[in-house]
């Protein structure tokens, strides 16, 4: 293992480790990519990436189980919704194949690094495209870069999982017909000052609706939304302005499985009676439950502002007992790295 770590105290933050892998594309094909052994990258200062936004990303966690293995939580989805990203912004297509080398590459060179098994850490995962090479017209980058470099995270919850309140907001993440079920920077880079927005006023993220008529949820912050019908039923929004969460995918699948009606529909901000339990989704925390929402100065409390609703944490340890190898995974989603 890593030395001088305390994995019991890791953060959510960058930890130099021994390398990572890149690929490059130029004339037309991807080269075979190899591990790097360092952290930094050196390119054109007219690249695309750092002008027009000519990048997209993907987060993913390597973990590792009781018995020792390495796993991986479906990255062969990872790499279609990369391919999908990079396609809308004029970039080519990873191959499946090389995407996942990449992955597993980078994890197995790191391998020290990935926590110990009850610590409650994983290795984030983050594999990367951008636009570089000489360039200054608004068009698609000569070259591009494949990268996937690592780190360790802590647990995201400390004491535990605890609900979030949030509030709306009203401005939008993405335009319709824009490039909000993509993966790419400028989603997150128009986030940002809205997200201090919400914290400055006590609030943990901020809701995005519908950007046509705001009337109907769309995500919370960088993650998907999900809530809990008083009947018991498992809804998330639908929208073509949405990045689609795998997190969020696998809890549909889930609940199928654990015998719930489970579905895409319109969520709207005026019916939130309808709800018993509520929660965000994505790499980083799997699920944060939802205390309460607030929209339009009025607060809407869903199960509980300090206890986590029964469905929620039911399905939480569900996925993460997949993910980590301690329940039965009848989906076959995890991936071992070999």
């Amino acid at each position: 293992m890593a030395k001088n770590i305390d994995w019991n105290n890791l953060g959510f933050g960058y930890v130099k480790t021994n390398g990572m892998f890149v690929a490059t594309w130029k004339d037309g094909s991807w080269d075979e990519g190899a591990i790097v052994e360092d952290d930094m990258l050196s390119v054109h200062a007219s690249s695309t990436s750092l002008h027009y936004g000519q990048q997209c990303f993907e987060g993913m966690k390597a973990y590792r189980a009781k018995d020792g293995r390495l796993l991986l939580f479906r990255p062969k989805d990872n790499a279609r919704r990369m391919s999908q990203s990079a396609e809308r912004i004029l970039m080519p297509a990873i191959p499946e194949e090389l995407f996942v080398k990449g992955v597993e590459q980078a994890v197995k060179f790191n391998e020290e690094f990935v926590p110990p098994y009850g610590t409650g850490g994983t290795l984030y995962i983050r594999p990367m495209m951008i636009g570089v090479g000489a360039n200054l017209g608004v068009k698609a980058a000569p070259e591009f870069l494949f990268v996937v470099f690592v780190s360790p995270v802590g647990a995201y919850f400390k004491g535990g999982m605890s609900p979030i309140a949030i509030v709306t907001t009203e401005y939008d993440r993405a335009a319709p017909m824009g490039t909000g079920a993509a993966k790419v920077g400028g989603n997150y880079a128009a986030s940002l000052y809205l997200h201090s927005l919400a914290a400055k006023e006590g609030f943990a993220d901020c809701v995005y609706l519908d950007p046509k008529t705001h009337t109907k949820i769309e995500e919370v912050g960088a993650a998907n939304f999900f809530a809990i019908t008083k009947d018991g039923a498992f809804v998330t929004p639908e929208s073509p302005s949405i990045l689609g969460s795998i997190t969020k995918y696998s809890l549909l699948e889930l609940a199928r499985h654990l015998g719930m009606e489970a579905k895409e529909t319109d969520v709207y901000i005026d019916k939130l009676d309808e709800y018993a339990e509520a929660g965000a989704c994505g790499t980083a925390a799997v699920i944060s439950p939802i205390g309460s929402l607030t929209h339009n100065g009025n607060k809407h409390v869903f199960f509980s502002e300090t206890e986590v609703g029964p469905v929620t944490k039911k399905l939480y340890e569900q996925l993460t007992g997949i993910q980590l190898g301690d329940l039965e995974d009848p989906f076959g989603w995890v991936h071992e790295v070999k």
